[in-house]
This record gives structure tokens, C-alpha cells and sequence, in this order.
């Protein structure tokens, strides 16, 4: 590992009489920072979706371009993973801002560089970069919500920091149709005008990197505070141990993630989930454009509706898991894949002209499918201690992003191309009700008890 990124070290303890204060001040200081620091890396994730009408025109084919797209979910899978294990080892404050920072980077050389947009095998590279280093966003956030809440809070923590997904990817589209427009003014003689969905988003997440910076700090024991746990006086186990030295990756992996049942069948139910989730969003400008007649401004608008959608049904999903579930994640997960599925079969069925009906069918849509995407993730942080929860998170991600979000974009692509519309629905469908019934698996699991 490199130094820099090395956690740092427990400090001497506060006086008793600073501890609240001081606790009270850090946990909303660091949340707003991973909250901020995350929906930036949301600007980056999936510009290259509003490109695609656009490189479609000049004659790139549907099939190409998921192959292309399904680099960001190829290398956000196994990132997610492989930078987990690194995370639990790391300065959460750095590893944040320097994952956006880097990502930000990859989205100024596609905006400014024409080379890097001009064959599919360069677009899959310089998209694959981008998903590495999108998959540095998720473990430290992780981090800091177990290392600065306890388990009784938790769920409702983490349902909140979640919206920034939706926050992040909500303002994405019109920011990048502003810099469309922007670009077609101010194109330095070379530009075509769509680059602006990279070049104007990558230029506030760098800003948004240094803002994280600022406000981030990795444990509460290395600002002079005990442990969450101690000062809540709320534990994960009955024993009221907490796991506080840092672990090695064999120690993380295989004592902890690998042999642990619990992960596993959320990762697998993860699959179908990020299938539905990246199926309808990757390809709604392109669905839209050509079925329902949108225009790209109309697109773009529709995907901020789907993304901000989610925001209402996260906190929803995840009050009703700790309020009316008490703790049992799977059936919140359960009722609101059902919804989307109902969802699902109305956007596509939904003739052409009833652009009303289009539009609230990806707002219920995006309403649902977040809280299963939360519910997930926070199953991870629940099942293992807070020491491997980067890790637990990254093989669940590596699950939903390599066998599910790929699978959206390749094969869904390549299904519509040859067979059309309609086929790619049915296997929207049937994949939307297998990420349904997936969580009876969790049924009546409750954290690590």
C-alpha cells in the first residue's frame, strides 16, 4: 500500500467534557463530506449515456456501444472489489477525493481529446479508466458510516447518504445538456458539442473532490474519540466487542466476506437487481429518442425524473425496513421490486405520444429500484464487521456490476439491435421478477445477530 494512503494513527483521547461536542460536530462534518464527495462521482458515472444518440449518428451501432459502455460497469465491478480491500486499509479522507479526482481527469481527456471517442476499443479504454476509478466512492463512504454510526442508526444513515446517487446522477443530465450547448458556443474550433457531458461535470467534481477533502476525517479515534459504539452505548453483538485494530486483507477476505453465506446470497441477489437498475437507465435517452420520439433535451429530462425519483423511495425503503420490518431488509426489498416490475411492463407498453405516462413510469420506477440498491448495500455493512466493510460492499458490487450491469448493457444491447424493442422488454421483465423473489433469500435476516 502506498504511505499516503495508510489510516491514521489513534491519537490521545479528548477530555470527557469535549467528546460530545466534538463528536456531534465531526459525524455531521464527515457526513456531508461523503455525502457531497459521492454524488460527485455520480456527475462522472454515466455521461456517456446522452453522448450515445449522438455517436449513434455517426455511425457507432447499439451493439458497439454497450460493449463500450459496459466497460464503466466491467471495471466498477472488480474495482469496487479490489479498491474495497484497499479502502479498509486506507485514509478514507484521501482515498474519496483522489478516486474523483482521477475520474475527473479521465472526463477531461474524453471531452477535449477527440482520439479518445474515435474507435470503440478507445471509448471501452478510456471508459474502463473511468469505472476504476468510480469504484474508489463506495468503500471509504462505507468506511466512515460504520466507523461514525452505530448499528440501531444506521439503517436510516446510510438510506439518506444513498440519495446522493440520485442527487449526483439527478443533476448530471441537465448539467451536461447545459454543456452541450456550451460547448457548441465555446468549441475552440475542433468540437462537435457533445463532449460538453464530460468536460463541464468532470470540472465541478474537481471542485467537489477538495470540498470531501476538507470535510472528511477516517475514524472517530483518530480525531481523540472513542469508538462509536462506546459512546452511543449501542453494539453490533451481544459480547459488546468492537473490532477497532486495523485487519490484513487475508484477514478481511477469508475470515470475515469469502465464507460468509450471507454475503454471498446478497451478492447473487444483486445480479438481477443492477440488471433492472442499468437496463432502464443506460438505455432510456436511446429508447426514448427512437420509440417514444423524445428529443435529447426531453431525454435528459427524463433521466434526471428517474434518478431524483429514487431519492423519496430510499428513505422510504429503508424507514419501512427498520420501522415496519424491524431490521429485515429482505421484504422491503421484496414489495419494491414488485412495484418496479409493474412498472417496468407500463414503459414499455405505453404507445408513443403518452409522453406524460413515460415520464411517470421512470419516476416510479427510479422511486423504487433505490431502495433495493440501498437495502443491499447496507445488508453488506450489517453482515460483517466494520473493519471489512469495503470489502463486503465490493464483492456485492462486483457481482451487480460484473454480472448484472454488463449484462444490461451488452446483452441488452445486442437483444434490441437483432430482435427489437419488445424482446429486450420480456427479458426486462423477467429478469425484474427474478430480482423480486431474489430477496426471500434475506427474508427474515436481521445484521450480524
Amino acid at each position: 500500500m502506498f504511505n499516503f494512503l495508510s489510516p491514521p494513527k489513534h491519537i490521545e483521547p479528548l477530555a470527557s467534557e469535549k467528546v460530545d461536542d466534538t463528536y456531534k460536530r465531526l459525524r455531521l462534518q464527515v457526513f456531508l463530506g461523503i455525502f457531497i464527495g459521492y454524488a460527485g462521482y455520480y456527475l462522472l458515472r454515466k455521461n456517456f449515456s446522452l453522448a450515445m444518440p449522438d455517436l449513434i449518428e455517426q455511425g457507432f451501432s447499439k451493439g458497439e456501444l454497450g460493449i463500450a459502455l459496459s466497460a464503466v460497469s466491467i471495471a466498477y465491478g472488480i474495482s469496487k472489489f479490489v479498491m474495497g480491500t484497499v479502502s479498509d486499509r486506507s485514509n478514507a479522507r484521501i482515498f474519496l477525493a483522489l478516486g474523483l479526482f482521477l475520474t475527473a481527469i479521465v472526463n477531461l481527456l474524453m471531452g477535449f481529446v477527440p482520439f479518445f471517442t474515435s474507435t470503440i476499443s478507445i471509448m471501452f479504454i478510456m471508459l474502463f479508466l473511468n469505472g476504476w476509478f468510480q469504484g474508489m466512492g463506495w468503500p471509504p463512504s462505507g468506511r466512515v458510516l460504520v466507523h461514525w454510526y452505530s448499528v440501531s442508526e444506521r439503517g436510516s444513515k446510510t438510506s439518506i447518504w444513498n440519495v446522493a446517487h440520485n442527487v449526483g446522477g439527478g443533476l448530471m443530465a441537465p448539467i451536461a445538456t447545459w454543456g452541450i450547448s456550451m460547448t457548441a458556443l465555446y468549441n475552440f474550433g475542433y468540437l462537435k458539442g457533445f463532449e460538453g457531458v464530460f468536460i463541464y461535470p468532470a470540472i465541478l467534481a474537481i471542485v467537489i473532490a477538495i470540498i470531501a477533502f476538507v470535510l472528511v476525517r477516517d475514524t472517530p479515534q483518530s480525531q481523540g474519540l472513542p469508538p462509536i459504539e462506546q459512546y452511543r452505548n449501542d453494539y453490533a453483538t451481544r459480547s459488546k466487542a468492537t473490532l477497532e485494530t486495523e485487519l490484513s486483507t487475508k484477514e478481511i477476505l477469508f475470515k470475515y466476506v469469502l465464507n460468509n453465506k450471507w454475503v454471498w446470497a446478497i451478492a447473487f441477489a444483486n445480479i438481477f437487481v443492477y440488471f433492472v437498475r442499468y437496463g432502464v437507465l443506460d438505455w432510456a435517452p436511446t429508447y426514448l429518442s427512437e420509440e417514444k420520439h423524445f428529443d435529447l433535451k426531453a431525454s435528459g429530462w427524463a433521466y434526471f425524473l428517474y434518478e431524483w425519483a429514487g431519492i423519496p423511495g430510499t428513505l422510504l425503503c429503508g424507514y419501512l425496513s427498520d420501522k415496519l420490518f424491524k431490521g429485515r431488509r429482505g421484504p422491503a426489498g421484496f414489495l419494491f421490486m414488485l412495484g418496479v416490475t409493474v412498472f417496468v411492463v407500463i414503459y414499455w407498453l405505453n404507445p408513443p405520444g403518452n409522453a406524460w405516462l413515460d415520464n411517470v413510469s421512470l419516476v416510479a420506477i427510479g422511486f423504487l429500484i433505490y431502495g433495493p440498491v440501498m437495502l443491499i448495500g447496507l445488508q453488506a455493512l450489517d453482515y460483517v464487521p466494520k473493519k471489512a466493510a469495503g470489502t463486503a460492499a465490493g464483492l456485492t458490487g462486483l457481482f451487480g456490476y460484473l454480472f448484472g450491469a454488463v449484462m444490461a448493457n451488452i446483452v441488452l444491447g445486442y437483444v434490441v439491435q437483432h430482435f427489437g424493442w419488445d424482446v429486450g422488454f420480456i427479458l426486462l421483465t423477467v429478469i425484474s421478477v427474478l430480482a423480486m423473489l431474489s430477496f426471500i433469500l434475506t427474508w427474515n435476516k436481521r445484521g450480524q445477530m
